[in-house]
This record gives C-alpha cells, structure tokens and sequence, in this order.
C-alpha cells in the first residue's frame, strides 16, 4: 500500500488564483450557460471525461448521475468514465472532449497544437464559453481530490507537497459541503 496521497490537489497559490479566475470570469459562465450550442448532455459529458482523468469520486458521483438525468445512457457514462467515448460522442462534441481529457492529462498545461485546433473548431467565443466548463470542472476535481488529501493526512499519508496550514485552511472553508458530500458518495 503507498504511503502517499497522489491525486492531483490544490496547493495555495493554484486554489487562490483559480478562485480569481471564477471571480473575473462570473459572465463569462452565465453567458456559458446560455450558448444554445453547448446543451446539457454536452456540458455532463465534458464534466464526465475530465473527473475520469482527475479520479474525483465526488465528481464522479454528482455527474454520472446528472448525466443520466440529461439523457446519456447508463453505459455511455460508464464508457466516458473509462475515457471510452469517441463512439458515441457527435462529431461537435468530439473535438471537445478529446481537449478536455488533455487538459486534464496534462495538469491543464495543454499542448499548443491541441489548443489551436480546440479553438479553430468551435470559433473563440463557444471554445471560450466550453473551456469555462473544463475550468469549473477541473476546480470540483481539484476540491474534491484536495479533500481526500486532508482525510489521508489525517489517516497518517499526507499529499506529497501539500501544506498542513493550507489543508486547515482548506479543512475549515469547505467543510460544510465536502462533509455531506463525503457522506452521500459512500
């Protein structure tokens, strides 16, 4: 058994700036949600390949079951899970999805190249407005993953790297949600 968490976490500085970035970015989420080319079934499918790749089981829970809810099949989620999806995604939803897994692969440092061709295929305003899910999403990764950091820490395998005065920090502020939510995944 390993002696270390190893999921990707949020150290200070990452939680912070992203934190910023949401802040900064609030219109351009409600206008997100508000692109009539970017449904329901697709934004759950972005959130559903990229907690594949982060392994948030809270994320992975909340969104299997919104994308049941959506209309996808029980086992097209089970395929996006498994990063099985090119079958049964569309041709618009493919390009999206294939970049949502490399960002996230890549700890959202994506290759040049795929981030040309993410954006040459949407156009700037619906890759931005798709990129804002990936964002949100990774960000519920990251919390969900940097909870389970302060649960190992306290089963005595801390986060390589990690900070125990940001673990409480992070303990304190999230608490009220990670706790049920902890609760309603087992």
């Amino acid at each position: 058994m390993a002696d270390k968490f190893v999921k990707k976490i949020y150290d200070a500085k990452t939680f912070f700036k992203d934190m910023i970035f949401f802040l900064k970015n609030i219109k351009n989420i409600f206008a997100a949600n508000k692109n009539d080319k970017i449904d329901k079934k697709f934004i759950e499918k972005i959130m559903t390949v990229t907690t594949a790749v982060n392994g948030c089981v809270y994320c992975e829970w909340f969104h299997a079951r919104e994308a049941v809810k959506a209309g996808i099949d029980e086992k097209e989620v089970k395929n996006m899970l498994n990063l099985q999806f090119e079958a049964s995604a569309t041709d618009f939803e493919l390009p999206a999805l294939l970049y949502a897994q490399h960002y996230a692969e890549t700890d959202r440092n994506p290759d040049f190249e795929m981030k040309e061709k993410f954006y040459n295929f949407y156009g700037e305003e619906t890759a931005n407005h798709i990129f804002i899910f990936m964002r949100m999403i990774y960000f519920g990764n990251l919390l969900g993953n940097t909870w389970d950091g302060v649960i190992s820490r306290l089963k005595g395998k801390p986060a390589e790297d990690s900070s125990i005065l940001f673990e409480l920090f992070f303990f304190l502020l999230t608490f009220w949600f990670m706790a049920p939510a902890m609760i309603l995944t087992k």
